[in-house]
């Protein structure tokens, strides 16, 4: 084997172990973020809000629209969302 031919493969095994260990450094610390707010910022301190019937000016707009509007927010928030207030254009 040539000098060249081992020095490239040694470049290339330090590089594959730099790029190795500089990942796992960042899988690390991602993973301990993730533990630290999940563990000091519980779900407790969230603002609650109480479902209400959204406001629906004198009936422009009809029950079945209602339903598809609200069903399309549903979906697309998976359940987190909320239609306060819906106005016909």
């Amino acid at each position: 084997m040539s000098a060249e031919l081992q020095t490239a493969l040694l470049l290339l095994v330090v590089g594959m172990i730099t790029v190795f260990i500089i990942l796992s450094l960042v899988v690390f610390t991602g993973r301990t973020l993730i533990w630290v707010v999940n563990k000091y910022f519980s779900e407790e301190e969230k603002i609650e809000y109480e479902y209400a019937v959204p406001y629906i000016e004198d009936d422009v707009i009809y029950k079945k629209k209602l339903a598809a509007i609200t069903a399309a927010v549903e979906i697309a928030t998976g359940g987190q969302g909320k239609i306060v207030k819906v106005e016909s254009a």
